[in-house]
């Protein structure tokens, strides 16, 4: 597991380590130059280098590593002081630019030389390497800030930071190597990133002497005349048991058994009239079920509202509400929340959760993981809010997923994860940990297949093919 910390939690822990531990700011400053040094020398055996050198600890920085790759690795060095212009030094031509303009600290828009030197940085053709954190970019949640290098690599000193995985973080960072220079962290509030060996204990080899009743079962709720394909993609990825649900059911309107028998085989199916609404009535006999999908496909409506709040009043499994379920709450009344039997997780996108909160996309953007926590906090559920990456809080423990790619961004994605989380929770593994494996796969999956055709071409069933191989996979770590 790695720790993903904002830029006041690493300010309180460099404070920390200094004033308590007794480590000199100077130590601390030679060891991260040595620490962006060793990586530029892992990569590079010599060259032509420009070091861009700003203000603070971060220009500190890159005075020591200006210093270490001419006098002891012997690279060609040549320095820049924003401050001072002298950008005629971009007119030469260089193999790599290391930016130590600005750290975690930046707190406003970049203008005047600075921005015009990240400009000269981005368009130099050279290799950019990053001390800490691209310089420009907004380290708690990943915005650019007028302006921002683009590096080819950055050396987080110490600890990874939650910016460089969240909005435009990913498309400026680069490769992000964490270096360990001494720091120590205390605050256990840090948002947490899963590692394949943190998610390989949840698909261990399985006792010999077991029944498909040792694995529990799920149900998936939804579908409708109008949408009736997410449906069908949850439960290809529910019914196939590929996250080793033992049982598996469905509940659709009549109009679609047809349908899902065809494509899903295994499924055990009970259908209701969509008409009458009578699906409350047949839910009375699936409420022992160890984990309920509900949402997809089903329309924003009072209907579907009133299910919603049927099983929160009277099922006590784990609920994942999805999709139009969300929205159903949002419309017509998210309180119902506070008044249930069983453990929710909420799966909304930037636009579904901008609509619960009754605020603009935007400003979910720019502090997501805080409004992740405290809407989970309130309500007493888990959030995982989905986009480019993913986060996870139940209110107390938040963690951030950063497998996939961008060819997942398709329509039927989401659908896909409600059913793996719905085959997990079956099992016994719920909460953020349990949403976080979900996501995991689903990224995982996703890569995959990535490798076997092209990002671009990458749609929920290619991903729910994939699912299997992505868990095969984490034995191999």
């Amino acid at each position: 597991m790695e720790r993903l910390l904002t830029a006041e939690q690493m300010r309180f822990a460099d404070e920390y380590t200094i004033n308590n531990l007794g480590i000199p700011h100077e130590v601390l400053i030679e060891r991260a130059g040595l620490a962006v040094t060793e990586e530029i020398t892992k990569r590079f055996f010599g060259g032509r280098v420009l070091v861009c050198i700003g203000k603070g600890n971060n220009g500190a920085d890159g005075k020591v590593i200006a210093e270490l790759l001419s006098k002891k690795h012997g690279f060609s060095v040549a320095t820049l002081n924003a401050d001072n212009g002298i950008f005629k030094l971009f007119d030469k031509k260089f193999d790599i630019i290391v930016d130590c303009l600005f750290g975690t600290g930046l707190n406003r828009e970049i203008t005047g030389k600075y921005k015009e030197a990240i400009e000269k940085i981005n368009s130099s053709g050279a290799y950019v390497v990053s001390c800490d954190i691209a310089s420009g970019l907004n380290a708690d949640n990943g915005k650019v800030m007028g302006a921002c290098v683009k590096a080819n690599l950055t050396v987080a000193i110490q600890e990874l930071k939650l910016g460089q995985f969240l909005n435009d973080g990913p498309d400026y960072s680069g490769e992000i190597v964490a270096k360990d220079i001494g720091i120590s962290i205390w605050d256990d509030q840090v948002i947490h990133r899963l590692r394949a060996k943190d998610i390989t204990k949840f698909f261990s080899p399985r006792k010999v002497n077991v029944n498909k009743g040792d694995f529990g079962k799920a149900l998936v709720i939804g579908g409708s005349e109008e949408y009736p394909g997410s449906i069908i993609l949850s439960y290809n990825a529910l019914s196939s048991l590929k996250m080793g649900a033992g049982y598996s059911y469905i509940a659709v309107p009549k109009n679609l058994v047809s349908t899902v028998l065809t494509v899903c085989p295994e499924c055990i199916v009970t259908s209701y009239d969509e008409g009458e609404n009578n699906l409350n009535e047949k839910l009375d006999k699936l409420l022992t079920v160890d984990a309920i999908s509900v949402g997809m496909g089903m329309g924003n409506c009072e209907k579907t509202y009133k299910t919603v709040e049927y099983l929160l009043n009277n099922y006590e499994g784990k609920l994942i509400i999805d999709a139009d379920g969300l929205n159903a709450l949002s419309s017509f009344g998210k309180e119902v929340l506070k008044n249930k039997k069983c453990e929710v997780v909420l799966t909304p996108h930037i636009g579904e959760f901008a609509r619960l909160l009754g605020i603009d996309k935007e400003t979910v953007l720019i502090d997501s993981a805080r409004l992740c926590k405290e809407f989970a906090k309130e309500y007493q559920v888990t959030v995982l809010l989905k986009s480019a990456v993913s986060i996870i809080s139940d209110g107390e423990i938040t963690y951030v997923n950063t497998k996939g790619n961008p060819g997942m961004a398709k329509a039927g994605s989401g659908d896909v994860l409600s059913g793996l989380m719905a085959g997990l929770f079956a099992r016994g593994i719920s909460g953020a940990e349990g949403a976080t494996v979900a996501c995991y796969i689903l990224g995982s999956a996703g890569n995959i297949a990535k490798k076997e055709g092209h990002e671009c071409s990458i749609t929920a069933s290619d991903i729910i093919s994939c699912i299997a191989k992505a868990i095969k996979e984490l034995s191999r770590n």
